[in-house]
């Protein structure tokens, strides 16, 4: 047994969690628990700045976290923050400044790796199989919206949409008036029709992390009567969430720090708070909401396991070095997605077949291969969400998938290429197409291009094509089509989907069939 110790710099609270790891299986044993509110985010809305007077209550409060992690004995301690600090133009230098005087580390997650850490979280507490779910961490500077289908993330997205900025941004009366409560529903539905115009699908439920949901639920059991041991798994309607929140829109805030269940420190921002989570759920038609009393910080603690200890490092390691391990993770990952296998598999076959002959002619790095048939198997997992724009689906999937072994790059570029096995090419316009390297958009192009042609091959889903003989003479790239019988409708989808072939490569294609059980070539030829 082991002790590790996460701190999560929240944009309004700072939060430590000590635990000894009790097995493999990612338990483990709480020893401490440490939260101190320390309002980082107050005042950022202004002047994009970090406070002197909130940073100097954090350092204060990290460093009586540091005294405790030391007093455990802890073995290994991460460091995050969140929205505030990873916004502030003095951000960098609040980490300098730590590093300086507590020598502490501080790792500024990204809004998508804070969305993961999260899921992480709630995956390990709810099952989520069989469930669309939306999952909602809303802190104090953001809110981060996590789309998730038969426990695989689908998207993520993250908007200024936290307790602290949204009432500073648009409360302005205590009491809160109507307008103010008009103006926060405004400003929300901008955000959301900017950054959200069309969501992944609409959840069955919706799971509620941070403390503006725990605070919601003490509340509301409050008010209900009810005597229950802690929040975690409970669950309120829509109608319910805007019964605490007409409640306390009503009160000044010397009465709402009176108020049960409510933590003093947080009644000057719960009301903005309930009134996104309110505005959301109406925004997503979603009625169930379900609350989750970790987050975040749980989820840091679970990927120091997954780091620190057992066969999931090792098993990384090698996943890494090792292309059927990689592919070996693949299916498992396409198995959770209820992937087509047969149909996976024979693009795959086709892939593997066409990159081996192409590669000396076409002048294709070896190193290639691994990513193209890893977006074979996994070009279809987005059908998962729904056959509409499953491309668009299989890419988020990918990117935020947890696929042991792959790396950041490979993810990406894996991604890029199923989302591009059909519909629109690869294009400058398109935002994470636009951030890859030059060399990396010239692999997206080369392998989503061959991927197109052999997803062709199967245009009628029966597998029929058993091989594909290659031959590149000049201009001309001939493919011979090995099957039973007359494959007409995989000849025609090879035709159309492989004109982005000739493209990229500036080569002709010509298909020819032949009948797998004779020598001769059939007399009948068809070309693209």
């Amino acid at each position: 047994m082991s002790r590790l110790a996460g701190i999560d710099i929240g944009s309004n609270s700072i939060r430590l969690m000590i635990v000894e790891v009790t097995d493999e299986q990612s338990n483990y044993k709480i020893l401490d628990d440490h939260k101190e509110t320390t309002r980082l985010a107050h005042g950022l809305s202004d002047n994009n700045k970090l406070s002197a007077e909130a940073i100097a209550h954090s350092v204060n409060a990290l460093r009586r976290m540091k005294a405790l992690v030391e007093g455990h004995k802890v073995e290994h301690l991460e460091t995050i923050a969140t929205s505030a600090v990873r916004e502030a133009s003095n951000g960098q230098e609040f980490i300098q400044l730590v590093k300086a005087h507590l020598d502490l580390d501080i790792e500024i997650i990204s809004p998508a790796e804070e969305g993961r850490l999260s899921f992480l979280s709630a995956q390990r507490r709810f099952d989520l199989q069989d469930q669309q779910v939306l999952l909602m961490d809303l802190g104090g500077g953001s809110g981060e919206l996590i789309f998730a289908a038969n426990g695989v993330v689908e998207d993520i997205h993250s908007m200024p949409i936290g307790a602290v900025r949204m009432t500073e941004a648009c409360i302005k009366h205590d009491p809160p008036r109507k307008q103010d409560l008009k103006a926060l529903r405004k400003r929300l539905k901008k955000l959301l029709t900017e950054t959200m115009p069309v969501a992944a699908f609409h959840p069955h439920f919706m799971i509620g992390a941070g403390g503006t949901f725990t605070a919601l639920a003490n509340i509301s059991l409050r008010m209900r009567g009810l005597d229950r041991r802690g929040v975690g798994g409970y669950e309120m309607t829509r109608s319910d969430v805007r019964h605490v929140l007409d409640h306390l829109s009503f009160l000044p805030l010397a009465a709402r720090r009176t108020v049960p269940g409510l933590n003093p420190d947080r009644a000057d921002i719960i009301v903005a708070g309930i009134a996104v989570i309110e505005r959301i759920m109406k925004w997503m038609q979603v009625n169930r909401l379900v609350i989750h009393d970790q987050g975040v910080r749980d989820g840091l603690l679970l990927r120091m396991i997954d780091k620190y200890h057992g066969p999931r490092k090792i098993e990384a390691v090698q996943v890494a070095e090792d292309p059927e391990a990689l592919m070996q993770a693949a299916r498992q990952f396409g198995k959770v997605c209820g992937l087509d296998e047969a149909h996976a598999q024979q693009i795959t076959h086709l892939c593997a077949n066409l990159f081996d002959q192409l590669q000396e002619p076409l002048q294709l790095p070896a190193s290639e291969r691994i990513l193209l048939m890893l977006a074979a198997w996994l070009h279809e997992v987005g059908t998962l969400v729904n056959y509409e724009k499953h491309h668009h689906h299989s890419y988020h999937l990918i990117v935020h998938g947890n696929i042991h072994g792959m790396t950041p790059r490979q993810r990406e570029i894996v991604a890029q290429v199923a989302r591009y096995h059909r519909r629109s090419e690869p294009k400058r316009k398109h935002d994470a197409y636009h951030r890859m390297s030059e060399a990396d958009q010239t692999t997206i192009r080369r392998l989503s291009a061959i991927l197109r042609l052999a997803d062709g091959m199967d245009r009628s889903h029966t597998r029929s094509i058993r091989k594909v003989q290659c031959n590149v003479r000049g201009q001309l790239v001939h493919l011979t089509l090995f099957s039973e019988s007359y494959p007409e409708i995989d000849i025609w989808g090879a035709s159309q989907k492989g004109k982005y072939f000739e493209k990229i490569f500036d080569k002709d294609l010509e298909l020819v069939w032949q009948r797998s059980d004779v020598t001769e070539p059939a007399s009948l030829a068809v070309s693209s």
